[in-house]
């Protein structure tokens, strides 16, 4: 009998590389959240469910799948710093009615919740390992800390099993936004002006590797609330990975730097990987075949 899982946020851009990665390893797959999905079926999706996650929703919708993965929420930390409610509502209430529908009824499932690096903020120490503490510097940070901090209380005090999963920079096709995005935007209008140093690192991990990983969570969530860094292990700069752009779309200008900060951005978001990798898990996507097929993808859909 096949496994079944739900989806929370599947229309998103994590959420639908998370549905088809769980409907290739032979899983059922549902999703629920806001907005049109017409193409869900291309995405592995049995069904698509428009509907707020909410206690009522879940009750009608939600069923009592064997895994609940809840990519709904927040995505944005210049949205969290514009509209810090509007975060909270979509990242720690949704947890919460999330987490009591499973309480209530359907204890028995798996759920797997893909946090962020952000609840770390500026850390002290880098490679950040999952046991730092919590810094985070914006909205959007702030949010995750408290819904994982939810889904720690509900694991501990009633026994659910729960991953954790903190999830780097992650980017790939059919993402519309932040820096790549934007980057794309610009050199196809011959721009070269960008925020920051060039110095920032990150650690961009493509997101059907990220899909892999959460995917991988299943089997580790646990009562103790199984967390877990998910990313490459490498450190880019924000200039390296600009300029590699750069080149793809053809632009000879060279690039610079305002030498302004985003509010809420950390410098550095590098983690230590060592459990995915105990896990098994090693990225397959290499960062420049992965900003290749992305500029491939947008080159397509403009």
């Amino acid at each position: 009998m096949k496994k079944s899982v739900l989806i929370t946020g599947a229309a998103g851009f994590v959420g639908r590389y998370v549905a088809k990665e769980f409907a290739n390893q032979g899983y059922d797959v549902v999703g629920m959240g806001w907005g049109k999905f017409p193409e869900y079926a291309d995405w592995g999706l049995a069904a698509w469910y428009e509907a707020d996650v909410s206690f009522e929703m879940l009750c009608e919708y939600a069923g009592r799948p064997d895994v609940i993965v809840h990519c709904a929420g927040g995505a944005s930390v210049g949205a969290s710093v514009a509209h810090p409610r509007q975060d909270f509502c979509l990242t720690v209430d949704a947890s919460s009615h999330l987490l009591e529908f499973l309480r209530v009824h359907s204890p028995k499932t798996k759920l797997i919740y893909p946090s962020s690096a952000a609840v770390y903020g500026r850390a002290k120490e880098v490679p950040v390992p999952e046991t730092a503490p919590f810094n985070p510097v914006s909205p959007y940070g702030v949010h995750k800390m408290m819904a994982e901090q939810l889904c720690q209380q509900y694991a501990h005090q009633y026994g659910m099993s729960i991953a954790i999963v903190r999830l780097f920079s992650v980017y790939g096709e059919e993402l519309r936004k932040q820096l790549l995005w934007d980057a794309c935007i610009k050199f196809s209008h011959g721009e070269n002006v960008f925020f920051g140093t060039g110095d920032e690192i990150r650690d961009w991990l493509h997101v059907r590797d990220a899909a892999r990983v959460l995917n991988m969570a299943v089997v580790h969530a646990s009562s103790n609330c199984t967390t877990v860094n998910a990313g490459t292990g490498h450190g880019l700069n924000v200039k390296q990975v600009l300029n590699y752009l750069r080149d793809l779309m053809g632009l000879e200008k060279e690039i610079v730097f305002s030498e302004e900060k985003k509010e809420g951005d950390p410098d550095v978001l590098l983690g230590n990987v060592d459990i995915i990798r105990q896990w098994g898990f090693n990225a397959q996507i290499n960062w420049k075949d992965g900003m290749a097929q992305y500029v491939q993808w947008y080159r397509q859909c403009r």
